[in-house]
């Protein structure tokens, strides 16, 4: 992760976010894991309509997408995970594509 980005402090949800969020979170859909030699990915589908409650600081304004989120800010939205993953790209076509990623090693 980009060192700009772990510097970053978290913007957590406020409970009324928050509360707008919970109606999508069922609807995350998780892609199957796919590896590399060093690292496990997959990929995370919001429903195209969450974005409209996603607060606007949680976006880049420059690309349109989702910015690279903390680990505190994606399980705010609702995504859930294990241990270890990382969001380190979005899908610039498909902005409710997150990508995500983990080292093998923390398996």
């Amino acid at each position: 992760m980009d060192q700009k980005i772990r510097s970053r402090q978290a913007r957590l949800l406020s409970e009324a976010e928050r509360a707008r969020l919970e109606e999508f979170q069922d609807m995350i859909h998780y892609s199957s894991r796919y590896s590399d030699d060093h690292f496990e990915y997959r990929h995370v589908t919001l429903p195209k309509n969450m974005l409209k409650v996603i607060p606007k600081d949680y976006f880049d304004p420059e690309a349109g997408t989702l910015r690279i989120l903390l680990e505190d800010e994606w399980r705010g939205l609702g995504i859930t995970q294990s241990l270890g993953w990382e969001h380190y790209e979005t899908h610039a076509p498909e902005p409710h594509i997150l990508l995500f990623k983990r080292s093998k090693d923390s398996n």
